[in-house]
C-alpha cells in the first residue's frame, strides 16, 4: 500500500500540470473502450450478479450492483460530458486590485490523490476515474469484493489511456479490510471519499486521518402544499419513489397539508401501489386508505431504499418544516407548491445540499446537474457541498500579480 500512495503522488504531481488535451484525449479514448468492452463487462458483471443474489443480498444492493446496457452506455456518455466540460485547472477567479496596485486572485489547482472506497456501485469506477482525471487528480480506487468480476473487465479500460502519468488511476483488487485501514492511515492521500452504507461510511470517517467526504444516508422528504398543482405533486412523487428506490436521492418520506390530503392522497396512493410501493402511514393517511401499513416510530428518518414509502398528513408548512428539520439527513428535501412565498420560505428554511420547488429529488445527480458525472454527493457543511463534479474536485490557491510592491 506504501507503494500504490508513492506511485499515486508521483502520478499527481505529473497531472497537475498536463494540458487539457492530453486529458480530454485520454478522456474520449476511455469511452470508447466503455463502448467497444460493453459485452465482456455485462458478462462480468452477470457473474457478480448472481453471486450476490445467491448470498442474499437486498434487491437496494442488487440493483446498485447491476450493470445494464442502458447503464454501460450512460457511463460512456458521462464520460463524454465530463471531455465537454471546461478544465478548471489553473483558472484564476476573484482577481482583484488592491490600494498599492497588486493584483490578487485564487487560482483554481487539483486536491492531489484522491481514495475511492466504494460498494456495489462499479459505476463509480469509470466516473471517478474520469472525474479526477479531468481535475488532475490521481486517483486510487478501491471497489467491493461483491463486484470483483466488474471490476477486473473495467480495470484496464481506465488504468491504460495513453498520454497519461503511469499510475494515475490505480484499481485496487479487494484483498481485506486490512489494506484499507492502511490507506486510511496514509500521510499520502489527500482526500478520501467512501460510497456505500452507514458502517461503511463511518468506519472510514473514524479511522482516516485525511478529510472525507461523506454522507451517512439520503432520507429526502417531499411536501405538498395546500396550494399545490395536485396532479403535478403526483406525478413527481411517483418518479421520486418509484423511479430508482435503491438510490440516496430517492424519496423517503412524503408529507401533505392536510387542506389537500383528501384531494391529493387517495389517487396518489393507489398510483403507488400499482408501481409495487408499500406505503407506511400515520392515523390520517390510514383513515384515508385502510390498505395503508401503520407506520412505525422508526420509519421517520429512515432510508429504506426500497419500494416503501413513509407517509405523514401535516398541518401546514410549518409543520412540514419541522418534520424535515427533526427527521433529515441533509442530502435533498422537495416542496410542491404554486405559492411564489412558501417556495421562498421552504428554500431558506430547509438546510440540505440541495432543496427543490416542483421538482423530483431522483435530479439531484451530478449529470442532471450539468456536471457530466459525479464523484458523489456531499453533506458536509464544510467544502463541497451537494454533487460533486470537476470543480468540486479542485482547491485553489491565492496569486498575487505585482510589479514592484512591498510592504511599508
Amino acid at each position: 500500500m506504501a507503494a500504490v500512495v508513492a506511485a499515486g503522488r508521483a502520478a499527481a504531481a505529473d497531472l497537475a500540470v498536463l494540458p487539457t488535451s492530453a486529458k480530454d484525449r485520454a478522456l474520449r479514448g476511455l469511452a470508447q473502450a466503455i463502448e467497444a468492452g460493453a459485452e465482456d463487462i455485462l458478462k462480468a458483471n452477470a457473474r457478480d450478479v448472481q453471486a450476490a443474489e445467491a448470498r442474499g443480498r437486498r434487491p437496494a444492493f442488487i440493483d446498485r450492483l447491476r450493470l445494464t446496457s442502458a447503464r454501460i452506455s450512460a457511463m460512456a456518455t458521462g464520460v463524454r460530458q465530463v471531455t465537454g466540460l471546461p478544465d478548471p485547472v489553473g483558472a484564476i477567479r476573484d482577481l482583484t486590485r488592491r490600494p498599492n496596485g497588486m493584483l490578487v486572485g485564487r487560482m483554481r489547482v487539483p486536491i492531489g490523490v484522491i481514495l475511492m472506497i466504494y460498494e456495489a456501485r462499479p459505476s463509480v469506477t469509470v466516473a471517478a476515474a474520469a472525474l479526477c482525471l479531468k481535475a488532475g487528480n490521481a486517483s486510487i480506487l478501491r471497489g467491493g469484493s461483491d463486484a470483483t468480476h466488474t471490476l477486473a473487465a473495467l480495470a484496464p479500460l481506465v488504468r491504460d489511456l495513453p498520454g497519461l502519468p503511469a499510475d494515475a488511476v490505480q484499481v485496487l483488487t479487494p484483498a481485506g479490510r486490512e489494506e484499507v485501514e492502511v490507506l486510511l492511515q496514509s500521510s499520502g492521500i489527500d482526500l478520501v471519499i467512501p460510497r456505500g452504507g452507514e458502517e461503511l461510511i463511518r468506519t472510514v470517517t473514524r479511522l482516516a486521518r485525511m478529510p472525507v467526504l461523506k454522507h451517512f444516508k439520503g432520507v429526502c422528504h417531499l411536501f405538498v402544499d395546500r396550494d399545490a398543482d395536485l396532479e403535478m405533486a403526483r406525478r413527481i412523487v411517483l418518479n421520486a419513489k418509484a423511479q430508482r428506490p435503491s438510490t440516496c436521492n430517492a424519496l423517503e418520506t412524503l408529507l401533505v397539508d392536510e387542506a389537500v390530503a383528501a384531494r391529493f392522497l387517495p389517487a396518489t396512493l393507489q398510483a403507488l401501489r400499482q408501481a409495487g410501493v408499500e406505503v407506511r402511514g400515520d392515523d390520517a393517511v390510514q383513515a384515508l386508505d385502510p390498505a395503508v401499513v401503520p407506520a412505525a416510530d422508526d420509519d421517520w428518518g429512515r432510508e429504506f431504499l426500497d419500494f416503501i414509502l413513509a407517509v405523514r398528513v401535516v398541518p401546514d408548512l410549518t409543520a412540514a418544516l419541522e418534520h424535515i428539520r427533526r427527521y433529515s439527513t441533509g442530502l435533498a428535501e422537495a416542496i410542491v407548491t404554486e405559492r411564489l412565498d412558501r417556495a421562498q420560505r421552504f428554500l431558506q428554511a430547509v438546510d440540505s445540499a440541495a432543496v427543490l420547488v416542483n421538482a423530483s429529488t431522483r435530479l439531484v445527480d451530478g449529470g442532471e446537474f450539468g456536471l457530466g458525472a459525479e464523484i458523489g454527493i456531499s453533506t458536509n457543511r464544510l467544502g463541497p457541498r451537494g454533487p460533486m463534479g470537476v470543480e468540486e474536485l479542485t482547491s485553489y490557491k491565492w496569486v498575487v500579480l505585482g510589479s514592484g510592491q512591498v510592504r511599508e
